[in-house]
């Protein structure tokens, strides 16, 4: 489903209100609610709109656990961590317990990161891999998302639920598709003209042999959800 809104801030209203929603549903249906946050700067709108009136106080954050798409394996105050993004526009603003919120510890080890946090997921979801109730996403002008980077050996990880990426400097941790590809909802949050040819290729369904990573994320028994913005979208009237 590709939904196109006029700018970010409006596709920022609707993604942070699908958090809202899916909290609610989830948190009568389990008693909890788990969600995948995205790193990068098209994301940190929607989380600023989460710490504000009104969506703030629709949302039973004691229920709420928080975890990560992936991490930079820098300090967590680093400006370039993911971390750091979400704590500053949403995470230190909300009444949410210090242990709900799981991040990646990628100080400098990237393979031990990456062993540590599937750890972590194994013993919170001990009934398998891990069904998040919703996993925010970004769109890469490479076609990456999470830190899935194009030629990475991470592509090709079908057992673990995590993995180390050591292409890139600082090394990385990412959550693998065996996790992502399990998720209730999926939501790529897409802004920007600079990710309009990225977006067309991710979409194009007349090329079965898509190797772009985001085109790799197909929820098993979820739903896949693009919230774009005008200027990402403009380059959609030439998929074929």
């Amino acid at each position: 489903m590709v939904e196109i809104f006029d700018d970010l801030e409006a596709l920022s209203h609707a993604a942070a209100a699908l958090f809202v929603t899916e909290a609610k549903r989830a948190v009568e249906v389990s008693g909890r609610f788990t969600v995948v946050l995205a790193g990068g700067s098209t994301p940190r709108r929607t989380y600023e709109l989460l710490a504000e009136p009104p969506l703030r106080e629709q949302v039973e954050w004691a229920s709420v656990h928080i975890y990560w798409g992936d991490e930079r394996c820098v300090p967590p105050d680093d400006p370039h961590s993911n971390e750091h993004m979400a704590r500053q526009a949403l995470l230190d603003r909300v009444p949410i317990p210090s242990d709900h919120i799981h991040p990646f510890s990628c100080h400098s080890d990237a393979a031990k990161a990456a062993t540590d946090y599937e750890d972590a997921l194994r013993e919170a979801f001990t009934g398998g891999t891990p069904r998040f109730d919703l996993i925010y996403l970004g769109l890469g002008e490479d076609g990456h998302t999470a830190s899935l980077i194009p030629g990475d050996p991470a592509l090709d990880e079908h057992e673990r639920w995590t993995a180390a990426v050591e292409s890139k400097d600082p090394g990385r941790v990412t959550l693998t598709y065996a996790v992502l590809n399990q998720g209730s909802i999926v939501a790529f949050l897409v802004s920007g003209a600079n990710k309009g040819d990225a977006l067309r290729q991710v979409l194009d369904d007349s090329n079965p042999t898509n190797s772009l990573p985001a085109a790799r994320v197909r929820p098993v028994n979820g739903i896949l959800r693009y919230l774009v913005d005008t200027s990402a979208a403009s380059k959609l009237a030439e998929r074929k």
